[in-house]
């Protein structure tokens, strides 16, 4: 049987390995919420040190390519805002995961498609 779309990993396995990424660098990467192992979404919150951040939030482009979306806009928010985002998020998907990046650029420091 074939398909157009490349195969899924479990998503335990995908925030794992971004968080374990974007740790090489020495930079703080936490778990904030763990979600459903096989089946979750990801929300990633590139925060500052000041509290604002943006999150990214996994999505796919049109051919079927893992990609992230800025779910909060391209401008750093304050900690309310990236609250209320997650929070209106987790009413759709429950079984989201929630992972936290420091940066100081608000790019992600794992390989990602912005879309």
């Amino acid at each position: 049987m074939s398909s157009d779309t490349p195969p899924r990993l479990r998503t335990d396995l995908v925030a794992r390995a971004l968080l374990r990424q974007s740790g090489l660098d020495g930079r703080s990467a936490m778990l904030l919420r763990k979600g459903d192992p096989d089946a979750g979404g990801i929300l990633v919150v590139l925060a500052g040190r000041n509290g604002e951040g943006i999150v990214l939030s996994q999505t796919r482009t049109d051919a079927g390519e893992p990609a992230w979306r800025r779910g909060t806009g391209t401008d750093p928010v304050p900690p309310e805002q990236i609250q209320t985002y997650i929070d209106r998020q987790l009413q759709y998907d429950p079984d989201l995961w929630v992972l936290e990046i420091e940066t100081t650029d608000f790019s992600p420091p794992f390989e990602a498609i912005l879309i």
